[in-house]
């Protein structure tokens, strides 16, 4: 009988053009696209099962994310001049 070990990444996707770019941080070279988010995220979805079993069939270490993901706020003063 087989064990499961869930693996959970950090992904990333953001707009390309008139498509939509995913990759996740700790898989080096697991990038995908799709025409929608949704599009993108199922690919994305793919793309990381099939790296992870790759990894698996090569007995290679399988990574863990240990990013973590943060957001900074800078304030900057703006010209307020009003142009005629």
């Amino acid at each position: 009988m087989s064990a499961m070990k869930n693996y959970t990444y950090r992904t990333i996707i953001e707009p390309d053009g008139k498509y939509f770019h995913g990759y996740v941080p700790a898989l080096p070279g697991c990038h995908t696209f799709g025409k929608t988010i949704v599009e993108a995220k199922k690919n994305l979805r793919e793309a990381m099962e099939l790296y992870l079993e790759d990894l698996k069939i090569d007995n290679e270490v399988i990574p863990d994310d240990k990013s973590f993901e943060s957001f900074e706020t800078i304030s900057l003063k703006v010209n307020t001049r009003i142009h005629a």
